[in-house]
Order: C-alpha cells, then sequence, then structure tokens
C-alpha cells in the first residue's frame, strides 16, 4: 500500500535523523542537556500515522545505543523507549487525530513523554534494581537538565510545522502523508 510504504521510507529517514543528531551533541558533551533525539522523534509525530510515529521512538534510542552506545543500554535506553514512544504516539494522535494545534500536541505529548518516563523509571528501579532516582524526583531533574532541549524543541519544532503548515505540505495534511 502506498501509503504504508510511504510512511515506512519517512520513519526511516525520521530514525536515522534521530540517530546522527545526537551523535554531533554527544560529541561534545551536550546529549542529555539538548536532547536532540527528541527532535526526529516529536517531528514524525506531526508527519505520521501515531502508530509509525509510536515506531520510530521506540526503534531510535534503541538503535542508537546499539550503533553508539548513546543512550546506554541500562538503565537509560529502555525508559527512553517508552518516553519517546509516547511522544511520537500522542504528538500524531493530538495533532493528527484530535486535529489540536501544533503548541497543545507538542506541550501535551512532552508531558506524557515525561510521565510515561517516571512510571518506566519506577519499573526499572522497583523491578529490575535500576540505581535510578524515584519518578517525581528523576521527571524533575530531567526537565531541568533538559531545559535548554526543551526551549529549542518549543522554538524549532512548531516553527517547522507552521512553515510546512503555511505552504501546505501535503505531509500535514493531517493524514495525507503517502496519500
Amino acid at each position: 500500500m502506498k501509503n504504508n510504504l510511504t510512511q515506512m521510507a519517512a520513519a526511516g529517514l525520521f530514525i536515522a535523523f534521530g540517530i546522527v543528531l545526537p551523535m554531533m551533541f554527544h560529541a561534545v558533551g551536550l546529549g542529555s542537556t539538548f536532547l536532540p533525539m527528541h527532535i526526529p522523534v516529536l517531528l514524525s509525530g506531526f508527519m505520521l500515522d501515531a502508530p509509525m510515529a509510536a515506531a520510530v521512538g521506540a526503534i531510535t534510542p534503541f538503535l542508537s545505543s546499539m550503533f553508539t552506545g548513546m543512550p546506554p543500554v541500562f538503565p537509560i535506553m529502555p525508559y527512553m523507549v517508552f518516553e519517546l514512544a509516547t511522544y511520537g504516539f500522542m504528538t500524531s494522535f493530538l495533532y493528527r487525530k484530535f486535529i489540536l494545534n501544533v503548541y497543545t500536541s507538542l506541550i501535551g505529548s512532552m508531558i506524557c513523554g515525561r510521565i510515561v518516563s517516571g512510571i518506566a523509571v519506577w519499573v526499572l528501579t522497583t523491578l529490575f534494581a535500576a540505581q535510578l532516582p524515584g519518578p517525581v524526583v528523576f521527571i524533575a531533574a530531567s526537565v531541568t537538565t533538559g531545559l535548554p532541549g526543551i526551549v529549542i524543541q518549543l522554538i524549532f519544532i512548531p516553527a517547522v510545522v507552521l512553515m510546512l503548515e503555511k505552504y501546505k505540505a501535503k505531509v500535514l495534511g493531517r493524514n495525507t502523508i503517502g496519500t
């Protein structure tokens, strides 16, 4: 099916971007501050159906960990898989299904992703004895540490999406990529 094939090709590009972009930031030690892996995943949510965007979010940190060692396999990669899958799914769901504006969709997905990462941290510490802070402390610390990246996401991603909306890009036609 053309729609599925186009979505899979686009998903592959977002995954590749999600591996290469963090490599540049980790080279200078700024990966956890600027959250570069989040950008392609969040963008995929605006352009792909929710299941495909969730797949981008889940696959990107896994492949990045396998190819580059970042994020570390345990305990960081598991909660990032759930967090980024939630980002992709919720961004697409809010923007493409609920037809919410770009800012509401982005902020809503970021909040949901942090909540899911907190739950994942709780599971990792409770069931797998991971050496991580409690979920509330973890979420607060990750937001504080990642604040520059969050600000960049809140500026850059809406700018890209709004530019595409302005020019009526087919990829943002809400459910039209690949059709």
